[in-house]
């Protein structure tokens, strides 16, 4: 039981930030939005973009998981300031969503770097 709980919880974040990706790199409305207010749009958008795909995809391999939770830590770290800052806890009335969705994924990042901690080179836990 102890070993799925890791694995879940990486799950849960890859899929957050993967499926966020049809929305960055199609264009949608609400993320030129989004990224137009914080002074980012177009090569923020779509670079961002990137590297959520990138962290979740390291999420989901074994050997890289604390990579990619440090990543996320990152990404998601700064759309939560960006939300503190410039846009506000509700974008185009969401009812803080997006916000939320930022704060839990974050949470869990931290959960999994900490539970991946012994894999980080160079730090002496």
């Amino acid at each position: 039981m102890k070993k799925y709980i890791p694995l879940a919880l990486r799950i849960i974040v890859a899929v957050i930030l993967i499926q966020t990706l049809r929305f960055k790199f199609l264009a949608h409305e609400d993320s030129v939005y989004i990224f137009e207010k914080v002074g980012l749009e177009p090569h923020g958008r779509i670079g961002i973009g990137i590297v959520e795909l990138i962290a979740g995809i390291l999420l989901l391999i074994p050997r890289t998981v604390w990579v990619g939770s440090i990543l996320t830590l990152g990404v998601i770290g700064g759309a939560i300031f960006m939300h503190l800052t410039q846009l506000g806890i509700e974008v185009k009335n969401d009812g803080g969503v997006l916000f939320v969705f930022a704060v839990v994924t974050f949470i869990l990042a931290l959960i999994i770097t900490y539970l991946y901690r012994k894999d980080i080179p160079y730090l002496k836990l």
